[in-house]
């Protein structure tokens, strides 16, 4: 194992990424050879009693761990350290942590096709246009972030539809296009994908997964969960080149948003690799808390037990994500009751509960932690149904996690205060998804919608993210969602379910201890304390005093790591000086 110095020369790390091609934000600055006081700062962390603490200062040494932190009224010293960063009175910040990434999928999205920001199917047809055109040599054309409820979809009964593949034809006939849906939970394909994975009238979906058809029972063009499978293994696999960039670019993303440590939902052996080639290299900088995706990934990766940390705590395969259901938006989350809108389904099941069962008792007896992903009510309640069965027999800190937990049956909340549950949440997923949720289930059946003070009274220890790339991993906008439960435009007045808002101390406690401990790294970062690693932002806005408009906008103008800047990269301050001097 090499282990990862706190800060890297700039100039070589600027040469790699380079060489590489590799489109990194920033870099890590020169190691100090003493401890360094960051001061002129004022801003919180989060106590080990659950509570706010001020911060005016802290002190690191040269392997990047906080040796003190002072408080209002403590007297900072005025020599026995080497180094000095002036914070110039900006706000100081543990730094945030994203409880639900996909790392890989982040990265590859940003240099892929991104329909996420097209407002009609008419804007998404024409980027695909575009983006074919300047790329003739690519044999597929891939991307994501199409949403049909953006576009406003309708059929000729004015319910909601998809994009088709006629459609697609339209712009892109002469090869295959397949286009995740911004969930990742549904696929797009045009007729030449359809084809090349030989899906036809006479293909039955599979269990878990649906095909959408014309009135002939011929494909119409998306396949939804599990169904995804028949085309995906059709598509040109990304190099280990491809990954590397992702992997630079997705660091770099998170970075700028003061992202410092993710817990990686959904780790294949290639996303794993790419991770260990970066921290071989000297270029892991996020951490990273991976679950793998599946049982056989676990195996594969891990082995019989979770790994060590390595590179200085920026990497361990510690659990494994399972799925129970899809995504509300596809109609693939499963309800207790049909769909308000389709009244012939109540989603899709990804699994029996006794298959669920099995795989999370599978990995538990070799010691992993089982995260599962579940939205709709009925699948809320299968896994809560499996946690409290495997917890009398698997004794001990389990910390069992339930990704999302977006519908839950109001009579099923108090479940998620037993057996030790932690609710991993993702706030902006609300204010996006809410005028599709009341379409989805009717205005009778949101009481357990996004029910994030609720769950926690119950007793469920709270993680906020952003699953992005289906979100931007942005922690000030998950934040401002979670005190508001409004959108960027202020809407609805008031918040929506404003029953649900938590306090600005729980949100960000949400994003920084609460992400720690759902991943089992409580006692390495997370927070500003002595002994945990040198991990911290320098913003604008205090998320514990400021308006949710102001904390949306907050701007970060700094993130460390381990005691070394990873953003942003102004190389001409990266030189450490000793004497009072700013260390950039």
């Amino acid at each position: 194992m090499i282990s990862l110095r706190p800060a890297t020369r700039p100039a070589l790390i600027a040469a790699l990424l380079a060489a590489a091609a590799l489109p990194v934000a920033g870099h890590a600055a020169q190691a100090p050879s003493t401890d360094t006081l960051v001061d002129n700062v004022h801003g919180e962390t989060i106590g080990a009693d659950g509570q706010p603490e001020q911060v005016i200062g802290l002190l690191f040494d040269r392997s990047g761990v906080i040796r003190q932190v002072f408080h209002p009224g403590d007297k900072l010293p005025k020599k026995g350290f080497g180094y000095h960063i002036d914070g110039k009175g900006q706000v100081i910040l543990p730094g945030l942590i994203d409880a639900h990434v996909h790392v890989m999928e982040l990265g590859l999205a940003a240099l892929t096709l991104d329909l996420s920001s097209t407002r009609t199917l008419a804007e998404a047809l024409d980027a695909i246009r575009a983006y074919a055109a300047q790329h003739p040599d690519r044999t597929w054309i891939t991307g994501r972030g199409w949403n049909q409820e953006q576009w406003g979809l309708k059929d000729g009964s004015g319910h909601s539809r998809y994009p088709t593949a006629a459609e697609l034809d339209s712009v892109v006939g002469d090869r295959p296009v397949w286009l995740e849906r911004v969930d990742g939970h549904a696929g797009w394909a045009n007729s030449a994908a359809l084809k090349a994975a030989g899906i036809t009238a006479a293909t039955k979906a599979p269990d878990g997964g649906a095909i959408d058809r014309r009135p002939d029972g011929t494909p119409a063009g998306v396949l939804v969960d599990a169904a995804m499978g028949l085309l995906t293994p059709r598509l040109p696999a990304p190099r280990a080149a491809d990954r590397d960039a992702a992997l630079a670019k997705a660091q770099s993303i998170l970075f700028q948003r003061g992202v410092t440590a993710v817990a990686d939902m959904g780790t294949s052996i290639e996303d794993w690799q790419a991770f260990r080639r970066a921290g071989d290299k000297n270029q892991l900088y996020v951490r990273i808390m991976a679950y793998a995706m599946g049982i056989d990934q676990m195996a594969l990766i891990a082995g019989g037990e979770p790994t060590p940390w390595l590179y200085a705590d920026r990497l361990r395969m510690g659990g494994v994500k399972l799925f129970m259901d899809g995504a509300l938006g596809s109609r693939g989350a499963w309800l207790k009751a049909p769909y308000a809108d389709a009244p012939n389904t109540r989603g899709l099941p990804r699994m029996t509960d006794t298959q669920l069962g099995n795989l999370m008792s599978r990995a538990a007896m070799d010691g992993f932690q089982v995260a599962v992903h579940a939205i709709g009510d009925a699948a809320n309640a299968a896994v809560l149904s499996s946690i409290e069965d495997l917890s009398a027999t698997y004794k001990g800190d389990r910390r069992w996690r339930v990704e999302h937990a977006q519908i839950v049956d109001p009579a099923d909340i108090a479940r998620f205060g037993r057996n030790g549950v932690i609710a991993s949440m993702q706030p902006v997923h609300e204010t996006s998804d809410r005028v599709m949720a009341e379409a989805r289930l009717g205005p009778q059946r949101l009481a357990g919608a996004y029910a994030w003070q609720s769950i926690a009274k119950a007793g469920a220890r709270l993680a906020f993210g952003s699953d992005a790339p289906v979100e931007a991993p942005d922690p000030f906008a998950g934040m401002a969602a979670a005190i508001s439960r409004e959108g960027p435009d202020g809407q609805p007045a008031g918040g929506w379910q404003p029953q649900e808002k938590v306090t600005p101390a729980q949100a960000l406690a949400a994003y920084t201890t609460g992400g720690a401990y759902a991943g089992f790294a409580e006692s390495r970062f997370g927070r500003l304390a002595p002994g945990l690693r040198a991990d911290f932002v320098l913003v604008d806005t205090d998320p514990l005093t400021a308006t949710p408009d102001a904390i949306r906008h907050t701007r970060v103008r700094q993130t460390w790591v381990g005691g070394g800047k990873v953003w942003p990269d102004d190389a001409e301050n990266g030189a450490a000086k000793k004497d009072g001097n700013q260390k950039g």
